[in-house]
């Protein structure tokens, strides 16, 4: 006979296998077992900690690995200093939002270093916590560029980007999509 914390470990496994599990798929596994189908609710409560519920499925818990971890935090320290001069941007500028994107119209000269060292100004044309859309007269495709951006004071925020793609707005003119790698301090220095 089975338990109700079987079939718990048993979505769980399930979770992990598909991703993801649904109340039809927990209600699918008592009925296997012989165990009546209202029961799910008990199930998803004995799993609790193993699953996440998000939209209507119910996600398996990974184990996050120190690499990953990592990664993690860069991004939300990213996401942070992002967040802070998208704040100061629309405060300075004094427009209000009326996008439902995350995406924000941020215009604004900014300094870019490239790898082998020159630096030249571009015009950035919007911001978001993940990326940056840069207009110029480069075609940076596939670089890692550090961006300076104004941070509303004296200083500067700067980020490494990569250059994910680039199209041509006219001659000699190119836009350049990059995505936040890293938030960087003063003394760092690009590497490839």
């Amino acid at each position: 006979m089975f338990s109700l914390q079987d079939i718990a470990d048993a979505v769980v496994r399930r979770a992990q296998r598909q991703g993801h599990v649904v109340p039809r798929d927990i209600r699918g596994e008592l009925k296997l077992a012989g165990l009546p189908e209202d029961e799910w609710k008990k199930v998803t409560a004995l799993a609790k900690g193993s699953l996440n519920y998000r939209q209507g499925r119910y996600y398996a818990v990974a184990a996050v690995s120190p690499r990953l971890h990592e990664q993690q935090e860069q991004q939300r320290r990213i996401d942070k200093a992002v967040r802070k001069l998208i704040k100061t941007y629309r405060d300075s500028s004094k427009e209000q939002e009326r996008r439902g994107q995350v995406r924000v119209d941020y215009v604004q000269p900014v300094r870019v270093q490239t790898e082998d060292g020159k630096s030249f100004t571009l015009l950035s044309r919007d911001i978001s916590p993940t990326g940056i859309r840069l207009v110029g007269a480069r075609r940076l495709l596939g670089a890692k560029v550090r961006v300076f951006l104004p941070d509303g004071g004296t200083g500067t925020t700067q980020l490494l980007v990569r250059i994910l793609w680039t199209c041509a707005l006219g001659d000699d003119l190119f836009e350049n999509g990059g995505a936040f790698l890293e938030l960087l301090m003063e003394e760092e220095t690009l590497s490839p």
